[in-house]
């Protein structure tokens, strides 16, 4: 399913190489039809953004959403195991799925990446692909949520996402979450982060996002993590 390509790219850092390929973007999104009519309607107003935005605005809009906290973070394990050792052993295994499928990575990329996982979906079956985006579909409804309290226009990737998915997000969990309060993603919060790593680096690896729901499933994709 093209969608699921076409929506990693849409989720990935602005760059003026891939900006200048939305036209074709919105047609697969539109002739391929498999995004309702409102998340689809959503999604393309995003692509109205990107094509209408200055290049370096929508670049610091992204890092400010994606890079600075963790409760919007797109690496999926950060979600699931943060710092812990089972995190590799599950990156590995995640890596060997994407080969099978022919997808093969740079040693740079962490396979883990929300972009590179919708990438890999593209290229399995339909049913398989849904089945699969159905095991973190949790922490996706989670990053869905808090975006749109933010109102960012993000919000609608992953809102098409969810809509995509057969398997319903625990929407009693994701309120709990939702409850304890947005991050604090502002540069004298993530400087004082920082601080705190360095004084405690001493000591075990705690899970990096404890206020982020557990996928049902684990983010097998057949596989255990």
């Amino acid at each position: 399913m093209k969608t699921f390509k076409v929506l990693g790219l849409l989720l990935s850092y602005p760059k003026a190489e891939w900006l200048s390929h939305l036209d074709e973007c919105e047609t697969v999104l539109v002739k391929e039809g498999a995004l309702p009519k409102k998340p689809l309607s959503a999604v393309l107003g995003l692509v109205e953004t990107l094509r209408s935005a200055d290049l370096y605005e929508l670049q610091e809009q992204y890092v400010a959403t994606f890079d600075r906290g963790r409760s919007h973070c797109l690496h999926l394990f950060e979600h699931i195991h943060g710092e812990s050792r089972d995190r590799g052993q599950a990156m590995v295994n995640l890596a060997a799925a994407y080969e099978d499928k022919g997808l093969f990575i740079d040693q740079a990329e962490l396979p883990d990446y929300l972009p590179l996982f919708l990438e890999f979906l593209s290229l399995c079956p339909a049913d398989e692909a849904v089945a699969l985006l159905g095991e973190p579909i949790d922490i996706i409804a989670t990053i869905a949520a808090r975006l749109n309290e933010r109102h960012s226009d993000y919000a609608a990737l992953f809102d098409a996402l969810v809509a995509l998915s057969k398997t319903r997000p625990d929407r009693d969990r994701i309120r709990e979450v939702l409850a304890e309060g947005q991050e604090d993603t502002s540069l004298e919060a993530l400087d004082k982060d920082w601080e705190e790593a360095a004084a405690f680096a001493g000591r075990p690896a705690q899970n990096a996002c404890e206020a982020c729901p557990t996928p049902k499933h684990g983010l097998n994709v057949t596989i255990q993590p």
